[in-house]
């Protein structure tokens, strides 16, 4: 259905009262953890879109930290999963084990039922349990015997890898890891944000709680304001030429990359580039789309969508370089 221009000055009108929801979460985190507002931001735009986030980055970032104090802000139920070769998948989603009181045989849950869900270094898990917890990010739902249980929302896993220490690890099959909405890659802080890092953990002084700011109803509703974000046909038929530019880059001028992508992004991609483009209009207090929202998160959508072929390896062209060439050249609407 067609929206007016007053339908979307009263969208937008409720978007920037519901908005301030972002603002309290981000400055309560912002008390806590110094220098990550990137991280934070696309942490938000995964909870907002209901869409999972693989973070990769070096040991130290306050990846942990993040996800932790986040689900604090809303008093939400965190679970840490620390993935190792020898993990099962019964230790992610549960068992039954037997009572010998009741001779019965009871469900006993795993850590996989939280609202957030730290998968920390997910590639050091056996292909098993890698699938056992996508299955459960897919499907919203464990089975466990003969019963199926839904589990709680908002639920938001947030896995990591470390892209130093590849040795001993289980790689993630191209599709799970399109089941991630987004792939963010963590950098080392600024100098003068390290320098009070420093200060704040070598000073000896207690770290600051995370109060709760918002409410699990306040983000469920604010998933649902997402969706009802406009969205002009224009942007939805650019978003297209991105995905598509990646799958056919000689149809839009950029016949250099064809012997560079070994396949491009999945349906999946384009859900998510509207869906992030949406969540971060919310976030900026907007309850319409425009082609910057699309284009400030397509590197974190894309860049686990793009394979590369060995020629690109040879010629040292990464996914981020492929990402640029196709945002530059895309017309923007």
């Amino acid at each position: 259905m067609a929206q007016t221009a007053e339908d979307i000055r009263q969208l937008n009108e409720k978007i920037q009262q519901a908005a301030q929801l972002t603002d309290r979460i981000e400055k309560e985190i912002a008390r806590v953890i110094v220098g990550q507002p990137y991280m934070v931001s696309r942490l938000l735009i995964g909870l907002l879109s209901n869409g999972h986030v693989l973070l990769e980055g070096v040991p130290g970032l306050a990846k942990t930290l993040s996800i932790k104090s986040l689900a604090q802000s809303i008093k939400a139920k965190f679970s840490r999963i620390q993935f190792t070769p020898d993990l099962m998948p019964a230790d992610v989603i549960g068992t039954m084990i037997y009572n010998q009181q009741t001779h019965e045989f009871v469900v006993r849950r795993g850590p996989i039922f939280a609202n957030f869900i730290l998968a920390d270094e997910i590639n050091r898990a056996p292909a098993k349990v890698q699938s056992a917890l996508l299955e459960a990010m897919q499907e919203r739902q464990v089975t466990i015997g003969e019963s199926t249980y839904k589990l709680e929302e908002p639920f938001l896993v947030l896995a990591t890898q470390n892209p130093i220490d590849q040795e001993g690890t289980y790689q993630l099959p191209e599709a799970q890891v399109d089941r991630f909405m987004l792939k963010v890659v963590i950098d080392y802080p600024s100098r003068d944000e390290e320098h009070l890092i420093i200060r704040q953990n070598v000073l000896g002084q207690k770290p600051a709680e995370i109060n709760q700011v918002a409410s699990i109803a306040e983000i469920i509703q604010a998933r649902q304001m997402v969706r009802d974000i406009y969205m002009d046909e224009k942007i939805e038929n650019y978003i297209l030429d991105l995905v598509f530019a990646t799958r056919k880059p000689e149809e839009f001028r950029l016949d250099k990359l064809k012997p560079l992508i070994a396949y491009g992004g999945s349906p999946r991609a384009s859900i998510n580039l509207a869906l992030a483009a949406k969540a971060n209009a919310f976030i900026h207090k907007r309850g319409y789309v425009i082609p910057d929202d699309v284009r400030s998160i397509s590197r974190d959508v894309l860049r686990h969508r793009i394979g590369l072929t060995y020629e690109a390896e040879a010629e040292n062209v990464n996914v981020e370089n492929v990402i640029d060439q196709i945002i530059n050249k895309v017309d923007v609407p």
